[in-house]
């Protein structure tokens, strides 16, 4: 069997020592002469495995005793929703800095509800960097100030939180979650679709600050009303099962390798190896502002739509796939999360060396 370098931007890889755990237990669980998929989700067995994969996701990510850790289904988009029919509550308003697509699908979802505004925006560059914002920019009556912690799509990341002085903020992780130690008490609501760093898709991982829990509107559908959910423990309904045994299983595998300083150590490693070839090559160029630069994704173009196409074809033909950068911006784009190994990254890099030395005089 030939595994290839899987550069998705999600679904993306699973650690193959996951996969391999996943596959030993595929037809029995421990000894409950069942597999997970075909487990009730009010059994014992299966209690064990969501309450574990609590634990250890509210080890490394050091969160506090007065959040709320939610197993949800409908991906980041029904948070979109859910946040402001939750939270948009008090002065009806909410700010949001809209740094790419999905953060401006929020923003516009939001104002369905209430008064949103967007602060500011890096839509008229292509999102090619993240906006400032500081404190006066920010109204102080906001219900919440939305941000998109990092950007899929275009390759960019906060690597400093806007300054939003007594707003409570939120922010959509979906592609950075469990890529580097994060500050959980500087959030109110921490929400991320799981199938970039963590599990197969159909689960959403929502941390909530347990003050904002009880305060939806009367329209709110039961589904959408986080109370209903912390009430229940993640069981009103039946939860995404095996994404959640998934998701426990490279909780421990993170523990394995030591926690969330050692990820960021190696993604840095890789982020430095790919960038510093891109900075350097006739041929490729990086499409973001050096410092709003992603860790997990990096979109890059040659600049000619043309030798782009020929460059994702040969790669995927080497072992290199899902390099094409998104329909909205063209070029390519190397999603590089947790799973993906250095080895990969350094693979690539030797591959696209050779790829300029071919088509140099194109």
């Amino acid at each position: 069997m030939a595994r290839v370098y899987n550069f998705s931007a999600g679904p993306s890889m699973l650690p193959e020592e996951v996969l391999k755990r996943a596959a030993e237990e595929m037809l029995e669980y421990g000894s409950s002469g069942q597999s997970v998929m075909e487990m009730s989700h009010r059994s014992k067995d299966y209690q064990a495995i969501i309450d574990a994969a609590e634990a250890d996701l509210r080890d490394i990510m050091n969160i506090p005793d007065n959040y709320k850790v939610l197993f949800l289904q409908g991906g980041a988009s029904t948070q979109f929703a859910m946040v402001p029919m939750n939270i948009m509550t008090g002065s009806g308003k909410a700010d949001f800095i809209i740094t790419g697509q999905w953060a401006k699908k929020a923003y516009k979802e939001a104002a369905r509800y209430g008064a949103a505004r967007a602060v500011a925006s890096s839509e008229a560059d292509t999102y090619s960097y993240i906006p400032k914002v500081t404190k006066d920019m920010i109204d102080p009556e906001a219900d919440y100030v939305h941000i998109c912690m990092n950007n899929t799509i275009y390759g960019t990341k906060y690597h400093a939180l806007p300054e939003v002085g007594d707003v409570t903020l939120v922010a959509d992780i979906s592609s950075c979650i469990l890529s580097e130690p994060i500050d959980v008490s500087k959030f109110g609501i921490l929400y991320a679709g799981a199938q970039k760093n963590v599990a197969p898709a159909g689960l959403t991982i929502v941390i909530i600050r347990e003050d904002l829990i009880g305060r939806a509107m009367d329209i709110t559908p039961t589904m959408l009303n986080y109370q209903t959910h912390s009430e229940a423990g993640s069981m009103f309904n039946t939860p995404p099962c095996y994404c959640i045994y998934i998701a426990g299983l490279v909780f421990k595998w993170i523990k394995s390798i030591g926690g969330l300083e050692k990820m960021k150590e190696i993604n840095e490693r890789k982020a430095k190896l790919l960038y510093d070839f891109l900075d350097s090559s006739t041929l490729f160029r990086g499409t973001v502002r050096k410092e709003d630069r992603s860790l997990m994704n990096v979109p890059f173009v040659t600049g000619s739509e043309e030798l782009d196409a020929k460059f994702v074809k040969a790669a995927a033909a080497a072992g290199f796939v899902n390099l094409k950068g998104h329909r909205s911006v063209g070029g390519m784009r190397a999603s590089i999360y947790n799973a993906m190994p250095e080895e990969g990254v350094a693979a690539l890099v030797q591959f696209m060396k050779k790829f300029e030395e071919e088509n140099k005089n194109v």
